[in-house]
């Protein structure tokens, strides 16, 4: 939840920072222009195609800590929301030294993480080495739902050199790093009906994921729960302590602004 604090901030027109990436940010969108909000929207690029968004929108990093801030002056941005996956620690990070340093309030619009249910075969792990430890040198079919980012990490692993694995990406991969490995080009949100059959056509006997939380992935672990199949869940990384904020009125709110209904989820992460 969202404290209090700062939400009479900026009664003058505001100039918003809006870190995205997920379907969160883009409902943040839509309600920042519905309210004629001044705010840019910004991308890490690492989407070759992303979702078109309502607002003045820039792609591509800030250059560290120090870009950032610079840039936070230069644009005379009063606030920033912070909306970007909950595995991009290091721009999260960046944000939170760069918004003190520009003297720039931060919000964290962050959605919560899932969490087991009945019948669910979870084995949480810590990062990405833990899930590459966590799969058993059996030879398994491995729905590695992580991403491409981290891909490399299960390569040279002696232990998931048998392994096959199914990968789900929103962009085609030129060279995978994995010696045995089929490619699904799709953009969620995804169902339980669609990702329950994507794991029986593909004979999938593991799942391994990142703990993103929302509404736009969860189909898969809810496929796996139906079929009784392991899903090894890597956990958030540590972020910086920021104010957190749950949902688009609350976000709204603090910049002095109310309503900004949100539409159907464009993506799932």
């Amino acid at each position: 939840m969202m404290d209090n604090q700062g939400s009479d901030i900026a009664r003058t027109a505001p100039r918003v920072l809006l870190l995205g990436g997920t379907t969160e940010a883009s409902q943040l969108a839509r309600a920042l222009a519905e309210a004629e909000v001044d705010a840019v929207f910004s991308y890490a690029g690492r989407t070759a195609a992303p979702v078109a968004q309502p607002l003045p929108t820039r792609v591509g990093g800030f250059g560290g800590v120090a870009g950032l801030r610079d840039w936070l002056q230069v644009q005379r941005i009063t606030q920033v929301v912070d909306a970007t996956h909950p595995f991009a620690a290091q721009m999260s990070s960046n944000a939170v030294h760069a918004c003190a340093a520009a003297g720039v309030p931060l919000l964290a619009f962050e959605r919560p993480a899932w969490q087991p249910q009945a019948g669910d075969r979870w084995q949480c792990v810590a990062d990405i080495d833990g899930a590459v430890a966590a799969l058993a040198p059996t030879p398994a079919r491995v729905f590695l739902a992580i991403g491409r980012q981290n891909l490399l990490s299960f390569a040279p692993s002696a232990q998931c050199a048998s392994h096959h694995y199914l990968l789900r990406l929103v962009d085609a991969v030129a060279d995978l790093p994995l010696p045995s490995a089929q490619v699904v080009i799709a953009r969620g949100p995804f169902t339980v009906e669609g990702d329950r059959a994507l794991l029986q056509q593909h004979g999938i006997t593991h799942l391994v994921a990142k703990n993103a939380g929302g509404s736009g992935a969860a189909a898969k672990l809810e496929a796996a729960r139906l079929l009784g199949l392991p899903v090894i869940l890597i956990d958030r990384p540590a972020v910086p302590a920021r104010r957190m904020a749950a949902t688009v009125e609350q976000v709204m709110a603090w910049l002095g602004h109310h309503g900004g209904a949100a539409g159907n989820a464009e993506r799932g992460v």
